[in-house]
């Protein structure tokens, strides 16, 4: 059993990465990426493989609590200090402190001012303008304005404390499922995630919403191995669980069909009768306590119906010329199996997609990692070992099989959720490698390098 990330794939991961970017740069010159686009790319890669690799080996013998508080705060400093250097990059780019087209980040920065200024005054007109599924963020950015003054790196320096908590509920559970050497691995993972580092630095909900998730998959988690009752665990679940919905009802009603999933499934540690009636309580409460059932199944069936808006834009782009006419059979029904590698990286430089370009590397680190989840995955159910961990499988692939089938598979915010737990996975993955499995995760990088090619080839084309 490996107890570290190893070199092996830490090293053909990297080449692999710039023989893509040096291959789609001279195949594809006339829309090749500028420099300090591929810059972050290289950065983001190079960084999370090289650190992966030493951090797994040099922290692996230190005492679990100097462990736990080391990667917080290391994980807090990274964030911080690329928000920093995010906030002065935008602002030299654009002329705002915001992303490149920064519609949607604007909107939850003007609504978390006035939150912050009329208090509860706003409550139902938030939830009526903007769905229950955005009133979290504004509440909790509005607050943090309120308390700590309307600036706008106030509610990003709050990303950034709750994104580097997160790397440590990724610890508690992994340590509960797979022990302490792959839950130090997979933390090491969030730590060193561009995708989780990214959106500390912008105005958007998905770190908040990366935590909230984490956190109620943490609280059920300590319920189902606890053995003995604990009002506080159960009051603590109920509140996340309602949470959840306030910032993407889809998240939430996932998060409690994994609950009803885990206690129907859970083999070994659910040993009462009481747990399940009291995590049946926990899923009823959350649901009723939002006192707007009708609202969340309306939106459910929005996302789910949204799938049709994607197609109709692809076969709009099939229309032009070139390599997009090719465009009109990839749908998210076709690419469903893929669910935990797509989408695959913008490595052309196409206008408007300056955000995907710069977080480019980071989805390319997804993508490779994603084999080591799958094989997982794979061991767990052919072993079924993988009633033990049913619980963060149904999150992840509940949440997943969502998104596949809607017009955001292609979209790597929306990914942002299940995360944490396709990196727990992938530890978990690489603690079981061998010589065989590493002669196979060379075909994968292959493939990797295969898919992105011929990916770029279509969006250069559309």
């Amino acid at each position: 059993m490996l107890t570290y990330f190893p070199n092996s794939i830490s090293r053909k991961a990297m080449t692999i990465y710039f023989i893509t970017l040096a291959m789609v740069s001279i195949v594809f010159m006339n829309k090749m990426l500028p420099f300090y686009m591929m810059l972050f790319g290289i950065v983001e890669v190079c960084s999370f493989f090289y650190f992966s690799n030493d951090l797994t080996k040099r922290w692996r013998l230190l005492h679990r609590k100097v462990f736990v508080q080391k990667m917080f705060w290391i994980a807090l400093i990274i964030r911080l200090v690329y928000t920093i250097f995010a906030y002065f990059f935008y602002d030299a780019m654009t002329g705002l402190p915001f992303m490149f087209h920064s519609a949607d980040e604007q909107v939850y920065y003007n609504m978390s001012l006035v939150w912050s200024q009329q208090g509860f005054e706003v409550f139902r007109n938030i939830i009526k303008d903007y769905g229950l599924g955005d009133s979290g963020e504004i509440y909790w950015t509005g607050f943090l304005c309120k308390v700590f003054g309307t600036y706008v790196l106030t509610a990003r320096i709050g990303h950034c404390v709750l994104s580097a908590a997160t790397c440590v509920l990724i610890y508690r559970i992994a340590k509960r499922h797979f022990g302490d050497s792959t839950a130090r691995m997979s933390a090491i993972f969030c730590m060193l995630m561009p995708n989780l580092i990214y959106y500390c630095g912008v105005h958007l909900k998905e770190a908040d919403m990366v935590f909230v998730t984490v956190l109620f998959v943490d609280c059920i988690d300590v319920i189902l191995s606890e053995k003995r009752f604990d009002i506080k665990h159960i009051v603590l679940a109920v509140a996340v669980g309602f949470s959840l919905f306030t910032f993407r009802t889809a998240l939430g009603a996932v998060g409690l069909l994994a609950v009803l999933v885990a206690v129907v499934f859970i083999k070994g540690r659910l040993g009462s009768w009481w747990k399940r009636i009291l995590l049946a309580v926990v899923v009823v409460a959350s649901l009723t306590t939002t006192t707007v059932g009708d609202r969340i199944m309306r939106e459910v069936d929005e996302i789910w119906e949204d799938k049709s808006g994607n197609i109709n834009k692809i076969n709009y782009n099939a229309e032009k010329k070139g390599a997009a006419q090719y465009t009109k059979y990839v749908s998210g029904t076709l690419f469903a199996p893929f669910i935990f590698t797509i989408p695959f990286p913008n490595i052309i430089n196409n206008e408007g997609k300056e955000n995907q370009q710069m977080i480019h590397g980071g989805v390319f680190v997804k993508c490779i990692m994603s084999g080591l989840t799958i094989y997982a995955l794979f061991l767990l159910l052919l072993s079924g070992e993988w009633r033990k961990h049913v619980l963060p499988i149904a999150m992840m692939c509940g949440y997943l099989a969502v998104i596949a089938f809607s017009k955001y598979a292609f979209h790597e915010r929306f990914h942002q959720p299940a995360l944490p737990f396709e990196l727990m996975f992938a530890a978990f993955g690489v603690s079981q490698v061998g010589a065989k499995q590493l002669k196979w995760f060379d075909y994968w990088t292959v493939f990797i390098f295969v898919v992105v090619l011929g990916w770029s080839w279509i969006k250069r084309g559309g």
